[in-house]
């Protein structure tokens, strides 16, 4: 599927939408600024914001994925890890919380973004099988 197709579709953009946030987010809570090099930190806090920004990457990958697959197999094994992928963002989410983030508005943001996807998401998952 081309890249003009995938943006055609709602969960797709969505996810697009949740890396943007996700980016924003990981760029004001790390302490590290350069968020090409957040995996280098020792810090938690840069480790959890890295670990967010890949996770809401890999999720517009793994869509793109299933769209262009024909097996059924792949696809639902990559839907299973969406599946993952959300969990874990909510996961940090938490775990920036517990790191001492001061401004949980943002985290909420994230979270509220990432409910909003989920909404979007559940629709497209019944209607890929």
């Amino acid at each position: 599927m081309s890249q003009k197709n995938l943006r055609n579709i709602p969960v797709y953009r969505k996810a697009l939408e949740l890396c943007r946030t996700s980016r924003e987010i990981a760029s004001y809570v790390s302490f590290n600024k350069d968020l090409l090099r957040l995996y280098e930190s020792n810090s938690l806090r840069d480790i959890i914001a890295n670990s967010i920004l890949t996770d809401a990457i890999l999720i517009s990958q793994k869509i793109a994925m299933v769209e262009s697959s024909r097996s059924t197999s792949e696809r639902l094994q990559n839907v299973s890890f969406i599946n993952i992928m959300i969990r874990n963002i909510n996961s940090y989410c938490l775990g920036l919380e517990k790191d001492g983030v001061k401004e949980t508005e943002y985290i909420n943001l994230l979270r509220s973004e990432l409910k909003s996807f989920r909404k979007y998401y559940r629709k497209w998952k019944v209607s890929i099988r």
